[in-house]
């Protein structure tokens, strides 16, 4: 990892690594990070306000690293942000920002940078991403709307890597476990809305990107591992839940014009029949009302991740962004309670 300051054809690349209670996965992480190909590069570890020792371990192994402590939890957005800052105050040309669960391949960077400068319009790229358990797995090939159902998608999440998405240019938008940016672009459209707090700050950031003439590339030559919602702990979990629709109705709010707007929140309270009409209608075949109805009602209701979404939308409207409320981190621990009981069966 070199410390050399900017040449032409090495450009400093600062890599921000965002940490909060995930030593083990960030120090695979880091160890991942050391055996790049690229020349120029250093590492930026934002710790925010972990408990588990993961500052003490990172300095341990890994001294020439600079750490940052934001000394509370500050959300995806703004604990990036912070380390944005001091790699803008580096002057860095290129800021990677990538997630602590993830493994990369030697040659992502240097791969990156040559993206970078084969697209001079490109403001954000991303590489392809493959799923850290089954290597061979795609988890992320590019980014597309889908306006049947009104929200992004990866694509070719799930399938086998067979050479069918080669080609690289411009997609959707990247996800936020590697966003490669050019310095520059913070100057044109800020850094990530702390409003956001988890996820969907990224969607944004590739919205803002768009309007503003840029494109974001997808780049397919760059390869990194992801361990799925290391986050979340799952992809149906409340947190998700939660964050995934009260932050959608906030980037309609700032990206979209009102009729656009008005589709998204449509298609999200469309869901209050699938998580509790459909289940009660359910519960009352064959039975009583009182029996079955009322049941269903009462099971829909206590569902930790219906619950989580009623709370994403309530504090959409009553404007309470940044961090989820304590009764989302009570779902959310039940939800794992019941899981673990459900795998212990």
């Amino acid at each position: 990892m070199s410390l050399n300051q900017h040449s032409v054809d090495s450009p400093l690349v600062v890599i921000i690594v965002l940490n909060w209670n995930g030593k083990n996965d960030t120090l695979e992480c880091l160890e991942s990070l050391e055996t790049m190909d690229y020349p120029n590069y250093r590492i930026i570890a934002v710790d925010n306000g972990s408990t588990d020792g993961s500052v003490t371990a990172i300095r341990a192994r890994f001294p020439q690293i600079t750490v940052l402590e934001t000394g509370v939890n500050l959300g995806f957005a703004e604990g990036n942000n912070v380390g944005i800052r001091y790699a803008l105050n580096q002057r860095a040309d290129y800021v990677f920002l990538l997630n602590n669960d993830t493994v990369a391949d030697r040659g992502l960077i240097s791969t990156l940078v040559e993206a970078a400068k084969a697209y001079p319009a490109g403001g954000v790229f991303g590489p392809k991403i493959y799923y850290h358990s089954d290597p061979s797995r795609i988890w992320y090939a590019g980014g597309v709307w889908n306006e049947e159902k009104k929200y992004f998608e990866q694509q070719g999440d799930g399938e086998i890597d067979s050479g069918q998405y080669e080609t690289p240019g411009s997609t959707e938008f990247i996800i936020g476990c590697a966003m490669f940016i050019p310095a520059k672009i913070f100057d044109k459209i800020d850094m990530l809305e702390p409003r956001f707090f988890l996820n969907y700050e990224e969607i944004d950031f590739c919205t803002r990107i768009k309007a503003a003439g840029l494109e974001n590339i997808y780049v397919p030559r760059a390869k990194l591992w992801h361990k799925i919602s290391a986050s979340f702990g799952g992809e149906d979990s409340p947190l998700k839940i939660y964050f995934t629709f009260r932050n959608r109705l906030l980037w309609a709010e700032r990206n979209l014009p009102w009729h656009r707007a008005i589709g998204i929140h449509l298609s999200i309270y469309g869901g209050f029949k699938r998580r509790f009409m459909i289940p009660i209608s359910h519960g009352m075949a064959g039975q009583s009302l009182l029996k079955g109805g009322l049941w269903a009602l009462v099971s829909a209701f206590r569902s930790p991740g219906n619950q989580a979404w009623l709370k994403g939308i309530r504090d959409y409207w009553l404007r309470r962004f940044g961090n989820c409320p304590k009764d989302v981190w009570r779902l959310q621990q039940r939800w794992k309670a019941a899981r673990a009981e459900r795998v212990n069966e």
